[in-house]
């Protein structure tokens, strides 16, 4: 079973950047889509992102033209780049392959305005 680790969440002010890595124990982004999801306190679970095996992205209305997905196949690494932060990102962000049914444990971001 392939195993996602999320790391480089933090505290940023508004207006802030932040990148979020994805890492995988195996190589699955070249067989599979991927996606970033996020989950605010009191809230759903959020689709922020995707990107499939040939690349092609696609955003939630309220991160597009701030947020860019990516991914890395020889370092098993997808990627999440949050520039423009708001208040309103702040979340625990998720990377997830849906094909497996596989989630990272999470990764907090906090934007303070």
């Amino acid at each position: 079973q392939v195993q996602l680790v999320e790391s480089g969440g933090g505290l940023v002010q508004a207006g802030g950047s932040l990148r979020l890595s994805c890492a995988a124990s195996r190589n699955i982004f070249s067989a599979y889509a991927m996606a970033w999801y996020r989950q605010s306190p009191g809230k759903q679970r959020e689709l922020v992102a995707t990107i499939t095996v040939s690349g092609v992205t696609n955003y939630v209305d309220s991160v597009k033209g701030r947020f860019t997905i990516s991914r890395d196949n020889a370092k098993n690494t997808m990627y999440l780049q949050m520039n423009s932060l708001k208040p309103e990102d702040t979340a625990v962000y998720y990377c997830r392959c849906t094909s497996l049914g596989v989630w990272g444990q999470g990764t907090q971001v906090t934007v303070s305005s």
